[in-house]
């Protein structure tokens, strides 16, 4: 049975395949696997070119990998799916994480012996133990060029322009096929099994608005939009849903330009409220725990604050965290941040002044309140201990220079997690807990391996679920379908 092999009609085009992929971000890894295992498969992107978030990502989690014994790195199996399952207090399923763990460092094998090359597992925040955060040598986009490369290689036939509408299935509720559009004409593909990796609902305001609870319309999203199609037809074909109104948050997020962002989240500002108070350790690592404390903030708004003594030490020194590792890593001289600063305030996302007084009105706040914020704040760094947040001593730095800055910022995330209920085979479930044959699914658009807040302790889970959920998706759809 060929992929190829089609029949025309007037109207409709039939193909024929063993397991259809939709989506072509993680969906390329689930592609490969299942073509590896011997099955005929096709992968319909429903945008101009494949990748998706992937070919955004920097970085994946795995544990006891190659590259780590090479490194001498420990990084145990049993040690992550505790810090996982322990993080999450066990609300997520365990045997998904464990077979996600369990899977994860041979899938580093596997990329390894596809050309992937692995330059670094570096302590992904400060003194993070154990190291566990691969970072492919061109990041996501090389990653998703040599997987695409690896489909072409095993004959997997990649259709982009072509959304998929709907699954087929038959009078048991099996699956027997897709239909899909491409350029308005209609295409129907007969095939035992389907894999769903569309990534999400990121884009889709109406299903933010319904599932997530700290929806706002300042929310903004720093990925690529996906639209919950998987999630849809999933259901449609009678999925159960699970983990819907997660979101992989992050933040505070400055309005403006990428480059000022980088200074925003920098542990020697302070971050405060519309009210003017402080409200999180701004020495945090982990954004996704900043993200909650901002959520519970007036209007979801907040306002980094800097001085110009450190303004020099980002322009002179460079910067100390590097929220953006990819395009301003930690030591990176902000030389032109004065340029960039100056165009926000014209852009109304910033205000420069001499005078806090002057600040507070910009932002709507009291300025007496704001006043003694910056008062006792300016008191701890005298006697080197945060009183109220216990942040790290090293990055107390009075606000006393002037001029001062006020960076507006906002909730942001990289996308939804959750929906598509599936067990740790990676089979999709209907509401009596039971697999529809023939139905996998895999990465964002899946449910059950995260809480409500992600576990960013556990750098690179998200991009190490895609594409080890997706390996097992598409290793246990083409089993399915050649009984092999």
């Amino acid at each position: 049975m060929s992929v190829r092999d089609s029949r025309k009609t007037s109207d409709v085009e039939t193909l024929v395949a063993d397991v259809v992929i939709v989506g072509g971000g993680g969906g390329l890894a689930a592609a490969v696997a299942a073509a590896e295992k011997g099955a005929k498969v096709i992968l319909f992107e429903k945008r101009k070119k494949t990748g998706g978030n992937i070919a955004l990502a920097r970085g994946l989690l795995a544990a006891e990998s190659p590259v780590q014994k090479r490194l001498k790195i420990d990084a145990r199996k049993e040690e992550l799916f505790m810090t996982s399952m322990n993080y999450a207090h066990w609300t997520i399923n365990p045997r998904i994480i464990r077979s996600l763990i369990d899977k994860s460092g041979d899938t580093i094998r596997w990329l390894e012996e596809m050309g992937v090359s692995f330059i670094d597992v570096p302590h992904s925040f400060y003194n993070q133990l154990p190291r566990i955060y691969h970072i492919p040598e061109g990041h996501g986009a090389r990653l998703v060029k040599i997987l695409l490369r690896k489909c072409e290689d095993l004959n997997v036939q990649v259709l982009c322009e072509t959304p998929v509408k709907r699954i087929l299935t038959g009078k048991k509720g099996e699956i027997t096929g897709v239909v899909a559009a491409r350029k308005g004409k209609e295409i129907r593909i007969n095939a035992k099994s389907v894999i769903i990796a569309t990534g999400g609902y990121s884009g889709n305001k109406e299903l933010l608005k319904k599932y997530y609870p700290h929806y706002s319309n300042g929310l903004r999203l720093y990925g690529l939009p996906n639209m919950g199609d998987g999630l849809q037809m999933a259901t449609e074909a009678g999925a159960a849903t699970e983990g819907l109104g997660t979101v992989l948050t992050m933040g505070p997020l400055f309005e403006g330009s990428l480059y000022v962002h980088s200074i925003a989240m920098e542990n020697s500002t302070v971050w405060v409220n519309r009210r003017g108070e402080r409200f999180a350790n701004e020495a945090s690592e982990v954004p996704s725990e900043t993200a909650n404390a901002l959520n519970r903030q007036l209007d979801k708004m907040s306002y980094s604050l800097l001085d110009e003594k450190i303004k020099q030490s980002f322009m002179k020194e460079g910067l100390i965290k590097g929220v953006e590792p990819r395009s301003f890593p930690a030591t990176t001289r902000m030389v032109d941040l004065e340029k960039y600063l100056q165009k926000e305030v014209e852009n109304g996302k910033a205000k420069i002044s001499h005078s806090w007084k002057e600040i507070a009105g910009w932002i709507g706040t009291d300025s007496a309140v704001l006043k003694k914020t910056i008062d006792e704040y300016n008191f701890y760094c005298t006697q080197g201990r945060d009183d109220m947040f216990y942040k790290d001593r090293r990055y107390l730095q009075p606000l006393r220079t002037p001029p001062f800055c006020a960076l507006k910022c906002c909730q942001a995330f990289h996308g939804t997690i959750g929906g598509i209920k599936i067990n740790h085979h990676m089979e999709v479930l209907n509401h009596h807990e039971r697999p529809i044959p023939g139905l996998y699914a895999s990465g964002n658009d899946t449910g059950g391996w995260v809480s409500d807040t992600y576990c960013f302790v556990l750098t690179g889970t998200a991009l190490a679920f895609a594409l080890n959920s997706a390996r097992i998706a598409g290793e246990n759809a083409a089993r399915y379908v050649t009984g092999k």
